[in-house]
């Protein structure tokens, strides 16, 4: 087992050398106005950007009319949400036409992607108010970030400590609707609390998170109900020395009708629970170098209830653990930045479905920065990786930007990427799913080209990008000449490496804020996707979960309108998929703040329309949420 071994290096690394590094480091103190994209080495300004990065910060979720991290990434361009349950209960994320588990999710910087389905990733303990902004990273990513995120990686920022504060929100909200007949009486209702604090000195820091939601559904066995725990600490030793930790835990259960194999789980049920945790530090040595050792585990559980009533039969319960040991580094030279350093991952799971596997992945990588040429911001690397199951690869990557104009800028990116298949994708046994293990890995080879700029005060972004995925895999079955649909569902899907997956795909975004004179000020963001998929050749009676949900287009639209004390946002998006009717969704808020109070009112999905982001759920009709938060400073 590595798991020892990464222990040992670890605890060895981690608190090496502080004592050794005591010179200043102007790096850390540097006061950088605009956002510092969060990268593992290099923490580049966002105006630098060389890919087509996304950022959301605390102020956009605080004016949208949103419950969860999952309903703010589906206002985000190219990311497509596929929830399952309403509330945060449970989504798959997919960035650019991927898969959902082609995209990597990151917490702080640390992978929180789920080694047994990717169903499980966006399990995140951290409440909405803790977090200080998303970082959406479309493109090939495995030269960051290593294997799996193969179409772009999506970092949760929490809030990094100002000054002591508490914060506590409330919301309720229902439908009103009747329930389902089988379902209870009443009406569909749900309720959620947060509070959020921040204690603490400059040089001591703690961030607390505790969050609750309950609901009994919008449609039969849908109820739901989630308490998410996060506490975050940082440490300022000396002036070159710091060290940071976290603590996360998630439990979540929720009615799971017609979430993986509609209809016959109907009655279905599952209980899942997450356990996060990392620590690190930061070592500078002069203001030319530095190190950053960390170490983090991530366990869940997982009990899947097909009958709920009868746990007897069709139950499957798992068990996985993924630890990691990270180490990074950066070196500023008179050339450029060199960023090097490994990774060591140790993953296994332990199940009554899939049975007890266990696999180790060791990375390496190396990059080089440099802005020395007029103009001209120059971005190249590699990430070497070595998987027990699927050998040796490396993913080499490239990114060019021109500043052509003061206010424009052109960007070019070229990376390889892979995903490596989860357990549920290769030993999954169930009557409508069954894995196979003798699948490979999905490669992909990337390019795109991006227009940044500014026409007057509105900001623009044009992207195209080409992304060729080779042996990819789609969960499929075979239906042959069976025309009935009762038949039909009795046939299992499985996954198989179904040839190359080529995507052509083409994004716009605007966004501009004007300025009205008396505290009065209106924002707007716009952002419409297109993706261009090459047609896959499947045989003739071949149905596929990938070709039924792949997105086709996306529009976007968010306006943010305020004055001294009120506020009024809305959230518009247009969707079409490959094989499904489109279905436009508009919510709003109507929100007025009184010092440090804030109550506001939202209305989702106010033309009460009827549509599906995944498989066979209904989504909630219109909802109506009334709201609370309450800050001390």
């Amino acid at each position: 087992m590595w798991s020892n071994k990464i222990l040992l290096s670890a605890a060895g690394l981690l608190f090496i050398s502080i004592s050794q590094a005591q010179s200043e480091n102007p790096l850390r103190k540097d006061s950088i106005s605009e956002i510092v994209i969060t990268e593992n080495r290099f923490q580049i300004p966002f105006g630098k950007r060389n890919k087509n990065i996304e950022i959301i910060t605390a102020q956009d979720i605080a004016q949208m009319p949103v419950k969860s991290i999952n309903e703010v990434l589906a206002f985000v361009n190219g990311v497509d949400v596929r929830q399952r349950g309403s509330f945060g209960t449970q989504a798959d994320i997919s960035i650019d036409g991927g898969t959902f588990e082609q995209a990597l999710i990151l917490l702080n910087g640390v992978k929180i992607s789920d080694p047994q389905t990717g169903h499980h990733t966006m399990n995140i303990p951290v409440a909405l108010d803790a977090i200080e902004r998303i970082e959406v990273l479309r493109g090939p990513m495995a030269r960051v970030y290593g294997v799996n995120a193969l179409t772009g990686a999506i970092n949760i920022v929490t809030k990094s400590f100002v000054k002591n504060s508490v914060s506590v929100h409330l919301q309720s909200g229902s439908s009103f609707e009747n329930k389902e007949e089988g379902d209870g009486s009443g009406k569909y209702w749900g309720g959620a609390g947060q509070v959020v604090a921040q204690l603490g000195t400059t040089a001591f820091q703690n961030l607390i998170s505790l969050s609750s939601q309950k609901s009994n559904g919008q449609r039969y066995n849908s109820a739901t109900e989630d308490i998410r725990a996060y506490y975050q600490g940082a440490f300022q030793v000396n002036e070159s020395n710091s060290l940071d930790w976290s603590l996360g835990y998630i439990a979540n259960e929720f009615g799971a009708n017609g979430y993986y194999a509609a209809p016959g789980d109907k009655e279905s049920y599952e209980l899942v629970n997450t356990f996060t945790t990392h620590i690190s530090s930061k070592h500078y040595f002069g203001d030319k170098f530095y190190i950053n050792p960390r170490i983090s585990n991530r366990y869940n559980t997982d009990d899947y209830r097909y009958f709920r009533y009868d746990l007897t039969k069709a139950r499957s319960e798992h068990a996985n653990n993924a630890l990691s040991f990270e180490l990074n580094s950066r070196l500023m030279t008179s050339i450029g930045d060199f960023g090097f350093g490994l990774e060591l991952r140790d993953e296994d799971i332990k199940s009554s479905n899939l049975g007890n596997h266990n696999r180790e992945n060791f990375g390496s990588y190396f990059e080089y920065r440099t802005e020395l040429l007029s103009k001209l911001t120059f971005h190249i690397g590699a990430y070497s990786n070595y998987n027990s199951k699927y050998g040796w690869e490396i993913y080499p990557g490239l990114d060019v930007g021109y500043q052509f104009l003061t206010n424009w800028k052109l960007n070019f990116n070229v990376g390889k990427s892979q995903r490596i298949p989860s357990f549920t994708d290769l030993y999954l046994k169930q009557p409508a799913n069954i894995g196979n293990p003798d699948l490979k890995s999905e490669y992909a080879w990337q390019y795109e080209g991006s227009l940044q700029g500014k026409i007057g005060e509105t900001k623009l972004e044009l992207r195209y990008f080409y992304r060729d995925i080779n042996d990819f895999v789609d969960w499929t079955k075979n239906t042959g000449n069976i025309d009935d649909p009762n038949e039909i569902s009795k046939i299992p899907y499985q996954p198989f490496n179904l040839g190359n997956n080529k995507m052509h795909g083409a994004s716009a975004s605007l966004s501009r804020i004007y300025n009205l004179g008396q505290q009065m000020r209106l924002r707007y963001s716009f952002g419409y996707n297109f993706l261009s998929p090459e047609e896959l050749s499947y045989a003739e009676g071949i149905v596929s979960k990938y070709v039924l949900e792949s997105l086709k287009h996306q529009a976007l639209l968010r306006i943010v309108y305020h004055t001294s004390n009120w506020e009024f946002s809305t959230g518009n998006r247009w969707i079409k998929r490959e094989m499904n009717d489109p279905y436009f969704i508009s919510d709003v808020r109507l929100g007025y703040q009184l010092k440090q109070w804030y109550i506001y009112s939202d209305i989702t999905n106010v033309a009460n329309a009827s549509y599906k982001e995944s498989g066979a759920v209904l989504m909630p009709k219109r909802w109506f949420t009334l709201g609370l938060r309450f800050v001390l400073h």
